[in-house]
């Protein structure tokens, strides 16, 4: 029985390009590049929607596909990457999702436009193919910041969209120019792919890549774990069901009362062929209890759910809402109101490492304390906002929540990998999956109540989610077992 996994546990080093320093660099530039074909379509739509002659509301259903198949993508893939590896994942979906870019950009209907970036959706997922991969080369000490710095700098593909692809456009004759800037991308992608491929390997040498005994669902080890496990996946089904309504004739008016009436019929069947899966792959538990040697804590999996529910849903809610908030209650020209906007994605470079940087310091647990606090605190803050507050005032608490919650986003990825090894992969695609189900509710509500409610609202769901994290949710400590292909237990540390 080893005591520890082979991961290398030599110093921490930012600065370099061999070993996992290598590993973590060529990870989160795979990362950045998913983020650059999914995301652009944001600041690319002026062009097609001028280029296309779409109606805003023809916009506004680009921008919903854009984001509705990345909810159960990203759990799906959290199988996948399990089974198969993160090398031939990311891959994958580097090259996979180039080809769909391609596909939109030379779409000639809307229809085409449509269905081309529903399935865009899935490149998405892949921010939980390298939350695995990182977890395979740094040990534990260490997996904060360089998760952090994964997520960070890799989330950082949707400014680079920003910067580059309207530039891009802009210096292109004719009517083709968001063609051709989305197109150069998106082989860009494709090429960094195989490039991937190339360069990576799933573990460092020597070492173990652990998989789950079965696949279509994570496994768990306890009764009551069972039935929240089936209660966890209802919001992802929810949120999905949200997304339609958005579409129905009660909202946008864009597809069919019939249509979303078969939608929800899917939904709840797929709901239902889901829980029969979990239930067929797990039953044996209620016979046969699992050694208390092998038994994870499935409530640290939901309460990590519920806190990157909060972060990383109001980082996406808040950054697509900021402009027009300082527009609307504060009047301040356009340009103006972008540029301070512009500010809050920039906090991701050093936010998110800095979240995980500090798990790795003080414990997993304190930290998520600390952030949620300020999460908390500084949108109860600005549910008060009133137009009369000096502009600089509430540009510094949104700013300052910003630095919380992405912090707080580097934070819950800290730990995600030290719950159970060999399904960090699923554990992290369902923890991603509810970012996005946080950025479907608040963008809702966003779309339903004023701005000051708005904030409110997340300020009072964090305050739940401080509530969770403070009385329930446990440090990890020690070590967790994983078998072997041999069948001996191997030790792996979590502290």
């Amino acid at each position: 029985m080893s005591s520890t996994d082979n991961t290398d546990h030599s110093k921490f080093t930012l600065f370099g390009f061999s070993g996992k320093t290598r590993i973590l660099h060529l990870t989160w530039f795979a990362f950045f590049m998913t983020f650059v074909v999914w995301l652009g379509l944001g600041p690319m739509m002026p062009f097609i929607k001028e280029a296309l002659s779409l109606t805003d509301q023809q916009a506004k259903v680009l921008l919903i596909l854009n984001v509705a198949l990345t909810i159960p993508a990203r759990v799906v893939v959290g199988m996948l990457v399990d089974k198969f590896g993160p090398r031939i994942m990311f891959s994958s979906i580097l090259v996979l999702g180039g080809l769909i870019s391609i596909g939109f950009a030379w779409a000639e209907s809307y229809e085409q436009l449509a269905m081309m970036r529903f399935l865009s959706g899935f490149i998405g997922a892949g921010f939980v193919v390298g939350i695995r991969m990182i977890s395979e080369w740094y040990p534990a000490r260490q997996t904060g910041i360089a998760q952090g710095i994964y997520g960070g700098w890799g989330n950082f593909g949707a400014a680079g969209a920003a910067m580059t692809l309207p530039l891009i456009a802009t210096n292109i004759d004719g009517a083709d120019g968001w063609r051709i800037a989305l197109t150069v991308a998106s082989i860009a992608t494709i090429a960094y792919g195989i490039l991937y491929y190339r360069s990576v390997t799933d573990t460092p040498k020597g070492s173990t890549y652990f998989k789950p005994k079965k696949s279509g669902a994570m496994e768990i080890t306890s009764t009551s774990d069972l039935a929240l496990y089936l209660l966890m996946n209802i919001p992802l089904y929810l949120a999905l069901g949200v997304l339609a309504w958005k579409l129905s004739p009660a909202q946008m008016g864009l597809i069919g009362q019939g249509t979303t009436y078969v939608i929800y019929a899917v939904l709840a069947a797929t709901y239902i062929l889901q829980a029969w899966k979990i239930w067929h792959i797990n039953a044996h538990i209620l016979s046969k209890p699992v050694p208390q040697l092998h038994r994870y804590k499935f409530k640290q999996v939901a309460i990590l759910d519920w806190a990157y529910l909060v972060t990383f849903g109001t980082e996406l809610a808040v950054v697509s809402m900021l402009a027009m908030f300082y527009v609307s209650w504060f009047e301040l020209p356009k340009i103006t109101a972008a540029l301070l906007a512009g500010i809050y994605p920039f906090i991701n470079l050093v936010a998110r490492p800095g979240g995980g940087w500090l798990s790795d310091r003080i414990g997993r647990k304190l930290t998520l304390i600390i952030v949620f606090a300020g999460i908390t605190l500084c949108y109860l803050i600005l549910g008060m906002v009133e137009n009369s507050w000096p502009v600089w005032l509430v540009v510094a608490m949104t700013i300052i929540a910003g630095i919380f919650s992405k912090a707080g986003s580097g934070a819950v990825f800290a730990m995600v990998p030290l719950v159970q090894r060999r399904m960090t992969g699923q554990i992290a695609g369902m923890a991603g999956a509810y970012g996005n189900v946080g950025a479907v509710t608040f963008l809702t509500v966003n779309s339903l109540v004023d701005y000051d409610q708005f904030f409110l609202f997340i300020g009072i769901v964090a305050g739940f989610v401080f509530a969770l994290i403070l009385f329930f949710l446990e440090e990890p400590q020690g070590q967790i077992a994983e078998t072997m292909p041999d069948g001996t237990v191997q030790m792996i540390d979590v502290k």
